[in-house]
């Protein structure tokens, strides 16, 4: 089959030098050659189960107490490195703090609905590594006086500390599919935060506490 595309071109090209347009013939003519192409294994996905309700659960804007306690501002809530929920347990990627904060309802909910609606439930599954407001944050009205003892309860909010895990990511994807998205949310939270994937938590891990 070679030998007969190459006495074919020969003879055009032959044909060219007779009749004067050899450099018409050469800039028209394109010798196809296919090469060795090698692809990347995809990777295994077998052992990965998604659960039953794989999307982020809706999480309570205020905690079921029989009597609301107030409670003291308590600094150390956010003050050092996490000593739980600062491994995955699951997922493959996810969001850690890099600084200490408080996240509100509203920050739940922004990560709750971004996560859900741009996520594939058929392949993927996210899971909260935080718990639902909890801490009170007391406040008291415009205008009144100092003193009077402590306000009334406002609102809740969940402390966080540098290292802890807000919210892991699984399933059949990579990396590049889901880091967008959460980048989204990384950059509305009250405090730096960073994506991270399993090897690059154990690798900023081993960075810190050596």
């Amino acid at each position: 089959m070679l030998s007969l595309i190459k006495s074919a071109l020969v003879g055009l090209a032959n044909t060219g030098k007779s009749t004067g347009l050899q450099g018409v013939l050469q800039s028209h003519l394109k010798v196809l050659s296919a090469g060795m192409k090698t692809y990347e294994v995809p990777p295994d996905y077998s052992e990965v189960v998604l659960p039953e309700r794989p999307k982020l659960k809706f999480l309570n804007k205020v905690p079921n107490f029989k009597k609301a306690r107030k409670e003291m501002k308590k600094l150390r809530d956010i003050q050092g490195p996490a000593q739980t929920a600062n491994t995955f347990t699951k997922g493959q990627y996810g969001i850690v703090a890099l600084g200490g904060g408080y996240l509100h309802f509203g920050h739940m909910e922004m990560m709750r609905l971004t996560i859900n609606r741009r996520m594939d439930p058929r392949t993927t599954f996210a899971r909260w590594r935080i718990n639902a407001p909890y801490k009170p944050i007391t406040r008291k009205g415009l205008g009144q006086r100092m003193g009077g003892g402590k306000g009334n309860i406002d609102h809740y909010v969940t402390p966080v500390k540098y290292g802890r895990m807000i919210v892991e990511v699984g399933g059949r994807l990579e990396l590049g599919e889901v880091e967008p998205i959460l980048k989204e949310v990384a950059k509305k939270l009250p405090f730096p935060a960073k994506v991270v994937s399993r090897e690059s938590l154990a690798a900023m891990q081993q960075e810190h506490y050596t």
